[in-house]
């Protein structure tokens, strides 16, 4: 019974231990949080009209397997309640700097190219686009 104690309580000491460090570090962080943060572009994309189909497709099919081969994060994609024609996307990047990078490769990709000219078929699908850069506070879940 006293080993079981003893194990018990040098389990304890050692969990608390982790666990004070793992809250040291957060705090570092914390006051820190160029060092860590990432890059978030949100980007909304208003399509003409009946055209939002093509652009789910276009995404689902080829954008985002060339968004992650090119170094992208993919966050997640949403369409509004209150609009017929809009897709509103968010992408992560370690820095401004891999952004750059990645687009360029990106928009200069072959199989890109291909998918972009064959989606345009039925005639063009994007009317308008926006972009938004953001990073996270140092209190954000995502960072």
């Amino acid at each position: 019974m006293k080993k079981s104690l003893l194990h018990s309580g040098a389990a304890a000491l050692a969990l608390f231990t982790v666990w004070l460090a793992w809250r040291g570090s957060l705090a570092e962080d914390a006051k820190t949080p160029e060092l860590k943060a990432r890059i978030f572009e949100m980007r909304t994309y208003i399509t003409h009209p009946g055209r939002l189909e093509a652009l789910h497709n276009r995404f689902r099919n080829h954008t985002n397997y060339l968004f992650v081969k090119h170094g992208m994060t993919l966050i997640g994609y949403w369409t509004p309640a209150d609009a017929k024609d809009t897709l509103i996307y968010i992408l992560g990047y370690p820095s401004m700097e891999a952004r750059e990078k990645s687009w360029k490769a990106f928009m200069e990709d072959p199989e890109w190219k291909r998918a972009y000219e064959e989606s345009h078929k039925d005639g063009p699908i994007v009317n308008k686009v926006e972009a938004r850069f953001m990073t996270p506070t140092d209190y954000s879940p995502i960072r």
